[in-house]
């Protein structure tokens, strides 16, 4: 099986030529090579979250508008394709790297900044954990909107769970609203993510 004819034999490729990176840079730079479990977790999020919010403007910026664009075409092929194949797709690894973003981010909250108490604090905003604070809630608002508003109502404008079509309308607003929430969100987020150790812009 040749790696680049799948999406797993990709992914698996990504990971392993991560890792022979990363050993032969601790190498060259004369590193101990270890397994150091906060720059594990930070990595992961960091690759959850482009994942996450790379759908997430995919939905807003692409496929809601072509979808919109595609309905009000009468004499074009529609959108069923979209809604058929590539939306239930899209919305499965959207959903779980919501979680896995949210789930790394709290764990390296809790170990990567030196002490146990790093989410608490966060959370609580106190002064030095203030800006990636706010940027967890955040994420932590826009992972609520995910499981809570999107995909509900996603199940039953793709057809997954039954619904009359005055529900499919409902649904199609709420999880709209929700979608486009989070993507407003999310620039104010990313900017407290990469604040917290590189300074606010302003």
């Amino acid at each position: 099986m040749h790696p680049l004819n799948t999406v797993k034999g990709a992914i698996i490729s990504a990971f392993v030529l991560a890792i022979v990176v990363g050993v032969s840079l601790s190498a060259w730079g004369g590193a101990s090579i270890g397994f150091h479990v906060p720059q594990v977790d930070r990595w992961l999020h960091i690759v959850s979250g482009v994942m996450w919010i790379g759908l997430l403007y995919y939905f807003n910026v692409v496929q809601t508008p072509a979808l919109a664009i595609a309905a009000a075409d009468k004499g074009g092929p529609g959108g069923a394709g979209i809604s058929k194949y590539i939306a239930p797709r899209a919305l499965l690894w959207f959903r779980w790297a919501a979680v896995a973003t949210w789930v790394t981010g709290a764990g390296y909250l809790s170990i990567g900044y030196g002490d146990a108490g790093g989410l608490f604090k966060a959370l609580m905003l106190e002064p030095s954990y203030r800006v990636i604070g706010v940027g967890a809630w955040l994420g932590t608002i826009m992972l609520i909107n995910v499981w809570v508003f999107i995909w509900p109502n996603q199940k039953k404008i793709l057809g997954i769970v039954a619904a009359t079509d005055d529900e499919k309308a409902a649904a199609r607003k709420i999880a709209a609203r929700a979608s486009r929430i989070n993507f407003i969100l999310s620039i104010p987020m990313l900017m407290c993510m990469g604040g917290q150790s590189h300074g606010l812009p302003f």
